[in-house]
């Protein structure tokens, strides 16, 4: 059990018969005899829904914790996605809607982790920042550096906007969650 005030971002909780993760969770304090007052941002681990609530700081909710194992992409099939345990050879199909708007950077190989509950998996946990290279953009303009940014398309046909002075072949850090260009990877010399 969880007081609902200790409620964070990737905690699993059971509520009214159903299974939940954390996406957001927020405790305001009361004033007085006033109690607390905990939002969250669940997303139900069934229907892959979201739902905003609020909890009594002191309500207690059933926890339970969410199977992790480090899987590796095999391929894509349809709207189904293949994983593999590199340990016990193992393997999950996953839907694409499941793995969300960041199936289109999975490549073969790719190791991530794959959250399940009761054997049955409910995400795939992507990692903050991927480096990607670019596949095709404008030329640079030398005049505005820093200040503008210009459409770029990746080799998976996503686009995202980077500054001017990214060119073909460059690679960047992208943030997964926001699709925002972050910085240019420097690349050694050799």
């Amino acid at each position: 059990m969880v007081v609902a005030s200790q409620l964070r971002p990737g905690m699993a909780i059971r509520f009214q018969g159903q299974p939940y993760r954390v996406a957001a969770a927020e405790y305001h304090p009361g004033q007085g005899k006033m109690g607390g007052v905990t939002h969250a941002r669940l997303q139900n681990l069934d229907t892959r829904t979201f739902w905003e609530h609020s909890f009594r700081s002191e309500l207690k909710l059933e926890d339970f914790a969410l199977e992790k194992q480090a899987m590796e992409f095999l391929y894509a099939d349809g709207d189904q996605c293949c994983f593999m345990s590199p340990d016990t050879y193992d393997q999950a199909e996953i839907s694409k809607d499941m793995v969300g708007p960041q199936a289109s950077f999975l490549e073969a190989g790719l190791r991530l982790t794959v959250e399940f509950v009761n054997g049955r998996p409910v995400n795939v946990v992507f990692p903050e920042m991927l480096e990607v290279k670019i596949d095709d953009t404008a030329p640079p303009m030398h005049q505005q550096q820093e200040t503008t940014f210009k459409p770029a398309r990746l080799p998976n046909g996503v686009e995202v906007m980077v500054p001017q002075f990214v060119k073909i072949g460059d690679t960047i850090r992208l943030d997964l969650q926001s699709m925002r260009y972050m910085d240019r990877v420097k690349t050694r010399a050799m």
